[in-house]
């Protein structure tokens, strides 16, 4: 059994294989900005044509792709955002959706963070009441994050879709770990991100980039969305070198995420079977594992202490596969849970 670490803290842990950085060293780089960046032509182009979209602008990280996109939809006059009360956007972005966009947010219920057609034609505001804020946008986050990696059925993403096309609204599509859905499901990341007026895929999680995001729109909004990016800070100039990592991931570590997905069962599976431990691994999906212990922050510090990282959110502990925790790492997990609660 090895000494190293097990870093289950996040699937954003991941450090570049030696092919990725032989790809960055050798990356042709350019000015980004001036759309004289070859390699980050190329990624842009590439996710774009992934998720059945007309352009794709390279981003710093996935919370700057939210925040432009709700940026780019809402008007700061009143306008509301949907998504479900535990999305990214709503729980893990310091407020920027109001503090840039001047959004009002409403946030929906659903178990494993998927809210239902039903509950957002609920809260949807009467538009001929001026009292009342304008319902314009809803976001699905694909997969669910504080929701246990659960995966969005594409039925319900198109019966949530019908919703916001009956009464116009704008929909954006969080896809941080939108490949983790696809290879679970078999379904294309073009299919889950069709009928969105925006979607994004993230570089540096489970696909093990050290940096970057895509955000995909029509060419009209991502001309807008370049506005926005100047204005936050985004633009990166040679920033080849960072795509180039990014497109060697998207060449080399979509399919293995499957191996992520078979050792978050395990460890789900072997959780299970602890006393004192809360968990149904039929609600493993894909790479996220959430349980319950009786004192959350205790277990996690004594995990630390024996080389096991996870994180507490809200009351219970999260532990995160990904291409730099093997099946040994995750047994190595479960018996040192269960030894700091025997």
């Amino acid at each position: 059994m090895s000494d190293a670490a097990v870093n289950l803290y996040s699937d954003t842990q991941t450090l570049p294989s030696e092919g990725m950085r032989e790809a960055m060293v050798n990356a042709e780089v350019g000015d980004e900005q001036r759309g004289l960046d070859p390699t980050v032509n190329e990624l842009q182009a590439r996710v774009a044509e992934l998720l059945g979209h007309e352009a794709g602008l390279f981003l710093p990280s996935g919370t700057m792709c939210n925040q432009i996109a709700i940026r780019l939809h809402i008007r700061p006059l009143g306008d509301e955002l949907y998504a479900h009360r535990s999305a990214h956007p709503i729980v893990a972005e310091a407020g920027g959706a109001a503090a840039i966009a001047g959004a009002m947010i409403c946030g929906l219920e659903g178990a494993g963070g998927i809210f239902s057609a039903a509950e957002l034609e609920a809260a949807l505001r009467d538009p001929a009441d001026r009292h009342q804020p304008r319902s314009r946008l809803v976001t699905v986050e694909q997969t669910t994050n504080l929701g246990g990696g659960r995966v969005w059925p594409r039925t319900a993403i198109d019966e949530v879709l019908a919703v916001a096309r009956r009464h116009s609204l704008r929909t954006h599509l969080d896809g941080a770990r939108l490949l983790n859905a696809s290879v679970a499901s078999g379904e294309s990341p073009a299919s889950y991100a069709d009928g969105f007026d925006t979607a994004w895929i993230d570089f540096s999680k489970g696909l093990g980039a050290p940096v970057g995001a895509c955000l995909v729109g029509s060419r009209e909004l991502i001309e807008e969305a370049w506005r926005y990016k100047q204005m936050l800070g985004g633009a990166m100039r040679q920033a080849g070198i960072v795509a180039a990592g990014a497109l060697w991931a998207l060449d080399n570590n979509v399919e293995r995420l499957a191996e992520d997905h078979a050792n978050a069962r395990a460890l789900a599976a072997g959780l299970a079977g602890i006393d004192g431990v809360a968990i149904d691994p039929a609600t493993v999906e894909t790479n996220l594992v959430y349980f319950e212990v009786a004192d959350p922050a205790r277990l996690v510090e004594r995990l630390a202490a024996d080389g096991i990282e996870t994180s507490v959110l809200g009351d219970r502990v999260r532990a995160v596969t990904h291409l730099d925790v093997d099946r040994d790492g995750v047994e190595r997990a479960v018996r040192a849970v269960a030894a700091s609660l025997g």
